[in-house]
């Protein structure tokens, strides 16, 4: 098989919907243009190169994105081509997921770095960001601790959390969301997404989740699906009790910032190098007009409207719920046209580690 052909122009990928043990989903069928009903298949997985971690599966490859139209997994062809797709990049070293939400997920919360290295062997944790997309009515996340909460606050909580569904709910501030509001989400910051949120993530390229509550809906947790084989009190240690709702609403909600309109593109900053150095998000908005030339390696995902995708020789269409991976083997050779309106999401990678 020849990977080459695959390494030197965007690349499109199968659907990749990925088990939880949560409901949702069902908004996917706007944003994607499918039949979409809520199930147990709340996650689409994005150019994805990571291995999703559900409990009792035996598939080598789930959560792992297939390139379209050919029976390629996109490890298989960064391994191969690595050059071609990444330059002199390790790793893509970031995941990006769609995600609907029908009930609230458990709250929770990620090691960093730091955590990651001494207890899961690796070098990456889980900071992420959230980009709305869409909601369902009262849609809402929570986030931070709310004032005074201890660690035996907390203790208390997920003992409760064995019979009380709300037990955990009542320690997290709760902020209603709107389309188009980011969140960045650093690690060991407690939180949770709320029912009615269809999301845009992007985090660092791990699935470590330390979820301490029994119940997710009516589903109950095994003790490892809530510690990921660590005994409960190092789990607990995971959470930093200082991201409370001053520090959530100073420091993690986000603003986007403009800095160019040219051609009739604006584009934004969401989440910058300032804020984390695991990976960037920004925005092309394009109407009647195009983007400066792409930059790779780098996943690109339209979030609203059509348009084309050209390097002034090959035209291929986009449209709202479509994805693509730019490898470095095309940085700066394809832009995004629009005749009307378009909206594109960059989601970057880190800066080379």
């Amino acid at each position: 098989m020849n990977y080459k052909e695959y390494a030197k122009k965007p690349i499109f990928f199968e659907k990749n919907r990925v088990f939880r043990v949560y409901l949702g989903g069902k908004l996917f069928s706007d944003f994607f243009g499918d039949d979409s009903e809520d199930s147990f298949y709340p996650e689409e997985w994005i150019c994805s190169s990571t291995k999703a971690l559900n409990d009792g599966s035996k598939d080598e490859f789930e959560g792992i994105s297939k390139i379209k139209g050919a029976d390629i997994y996109f490890n298989q062809l960064i391994e191969a081509e690595k050059e071609l797709m990444l330059g002199d990049r390790d790793g893509l070293d970031v995941l990006v997921k769609a995600l609907d939400s029908a009930i609230r997920l458990p709250v929770q919360a990620h090691p960093d770095k730091e955590f990651s290295r001494k207890h899961f062997n690796s070098e990456f944790g889980k900071a992420e960001a959230w980009l709305i997309l869409a909601t369902r009515p009262d849609a809402h996340i929570f986030f931070g601790f709310k004032d005074d909460i201890t660690k035996e606050d907390l203790e208390k909580a997920v003992e409760d959390s064995e019979h009380d569904k709300d037990a955990m709910e009542r320690f997290v501030n709760k902020f209603p969301v709107a389309p188009g509001d980011v969140y960045f989400i650093p690690a060991k910051a407690i939180h949770a997404i709320g029912k009615g949120c269809l999301i845009l993530e992007i985090q660092e390229p791990t699935d470590f989740t330390i979820q301490p509550e029994r119940l997710c809906g009516d589903y109950r947790l095994s003790d490892k699906q809530m510690y990921l084989d660590l005994d409960k009190e190092t789990a607990l240690s995971v959470f930093d009790y200082s991201y409370n709702k001053e520090r959530v609403l100073n420091e993690c909600r986000k603003t986007p910032t403009i800095i160019s309109n040219e051609n009739n593109c604006i584009k934004s900053v969401l989440i910058s190098k300032e804020d984390t150095p695991c990976f960037s998000l920004h925005r092309y908005e394009i109407s009647n007009g195009k983007t400066e030339k792409l930059s790779a390696p780098v996943i690109y995902v339209v979030t609203d409207g059509k348009g084309t995708l050209t390097n002034g020789n090959e035209y291929i269409d986009i449209k709202k719920g479509d994805y693509f991976f730019m490898p470095y083997s095309c940085n700066k050779e394809y832009f995004v046209e629009a005749s009307d309106k378009l909206t594109l999401a960059a989601c970057i990678p880190p800066e080379r580690i």
